[in-house]
């Protein structure tokens, strides 16, 4: 949709028409909507693959699992358990009502508007809108401008495979517009400052919102984990897209003189990964834009780099980069850094692990490489973060059965799976007593 022809009223209130006709409500309607999702992801996974590649460089690999897949795999899930999770639940009633029925039914919401970043910007999109679509509302989809030629790929084709669903491209002005609108809900993907900004535009209207954000999500290695695996895993999770995913760790507490032998192998992964040089590599990525680039480049004097540190602002380069020596208040430990640098701070013990942790917002993710059963149990019930992840970084966020989402600062709300079907329903509580005396 062309921003010059733009009218949000217009876009919003077409879609309220189509919702309030009562087509979406029927299963039918839903399952052939998911279908259409998955041929448009199957018979243009070209199209946006090379989107993906010139907005971040992102290899075909990489973009297929992290991008298209994921949403696929979304789709098959639901659509297997669409009847179950949608099937009118029983409740026992208190004998003082009897006679009588009570149940539990989920009721679309409406219209949706769903709000995309630019690290994701297929998945983080879609997978949203997969949950929308299958608890039976009608959405606008407002990509991000930042990533112009995914944004510009799913203004063409959704609109060829959907019905109930528009895009809307551009930037503030856009959005803006649409904000002012009357939603149903607003589902929200980004940093906090825009979703405050979400929040407020919502409330004017008592919209629910769900807010996924960020944070600073640290990895806690403990003595006696296997780092050579460790590193393998933490370099996965940190280094995918060039850094720039949302639940990427942050940071890692080497508790007990952890930390040189780690930034050991995490040399050596970086190496097996992405060559002596990651600039030559095909599967490394790149820097969305040259602001982040900017940011991310003055971060690189918090610390003395062990592993990387090269960068390049013409191409939008950074290596994979780990810091050591990096103080607690250092301007990378300031911020989510949102990009290929890992700061190595040590702690003595995990009890000093813990309290770094609880001194700072919740992170989205929290994960630890240990082999204590103890620490483990500690780390479940004395600390907080929107998932918890023993062994392994970020592949929590594709099991569908798993929630997704933040706590307090990392967001509010949850999706995936059945979790999107509440997020995107109104829970209705339904009591039928007969009028008989």
């Amino acid at each position: 949709m062309t921003t010059s022809a733009f009218d949000a009223s217009a876009v919003v209130g077409g879609l309220r028409t189509f919702f309030t006709g009562g087509v979406t409500r029927p299963l039918a309607w839903r399952r052939t909507q998911l279908t259409a999702l998955k041929t448009m992801l199957t018979e243009q996974a070209g199209a946006f693959l090379d989107a993906l590649y010139a907005d971040l460089h992102k290899n075909a690999v990489e973009a297929q699992r992290a991008e298209l897949d994921l949403v696929i795999a979304e789709i098959d899930h639901t659509l297997d358990n669409l009847d179950t999770w949608l099937a009118p639940e029983g409740v026992e009633l208190p004998s003082r009502l009897l006679p009588a029925a009570g149940r539990v039914v989920r009721d679309p919401l409406g219209v949706v508007l769903i709000i995309g970043p630019w690290n994701y910007p297929l998945q983080l999109v879609l997978a949203p809108l997969v949950g929308a679509l299958a608890a039976g509302n009608v959405a606008v989809l407002k990509p991000s401008e930042l990533s112009p030629s995914v944004s510009a790929a799913i203004a063409e084709h959704v609109p060829a495979y959907l019905e109930g669903v528009k895009v809307v491209e551009g930037a503030i002005p856009e959005t803006t517009a649409l904000l002012e609108q009357k939603f149903d809900h607003i589902f929200y993907t980004g940093n906090g400052v825009v979703g405050r900004i979400v929040m407020t535009a919502a409330a004017k209207h008592l919209t629910p919102v769900t807010l996924e954000l960020g944070g600073k999500s640290p990895a806690v290695v403990e003595p006696g984990a296997d780092l050579a695996v460790t590193a393998q895993r933490l370099a996965y999770g940190k280094f995918a897209n060039a850094g720039q995913t949302c639940v990427a760790p942050d940071y890692v507490l080497a508790v007990g003189g952890t930390g040189p032998e780690l930034a050991k192998h995490l040399d050596t992964t970086i190496r097996a990964m992405y060559g002596d040089d990651p600039a030559a590599s095909p599967v490394y990525g790149r820097i969305i834009n040259e602001r982040h680039f900017d940011r991310l480049a003055g971060l690189l004097e918090s610390g003395h780099p062990v592993v990387g540190g090269q960068h390049d602002r013409d191409g939008k380069f950074i290596a994979p980069t780990v810091l050591t020596e990096v103080a607690p208040d250092a301007p990378v430990m300031q911020q989510e850094i949102f990009g290929p640098i890992l700061p190595i701070i040590d702690v003595p013990d995990v009890d000093a692990a813990i309290a770094f942790i609880n001194e700072r917002d919740k992170p989205l993710a929290l994960y630890a490489f240990t082999g204590s059963e103890e620490t483990k149990a500690r780390l479940r019930t004395e600390t907080s973060s929107g998932g918890l992840v023993f062994g392994t970084a970020i592949v929590h966020l594709g099991v569908p059965d798993l929630p997704f989402g933040g706590v307090g600062e990392s967001g509010m709300g949850r999706y995936h799976g059945r979790y999107s079907i509440d997020s995107f329903s109104h829970i209705k509580a339904v009591l039928d007593k007969p009028l008989t005396p």
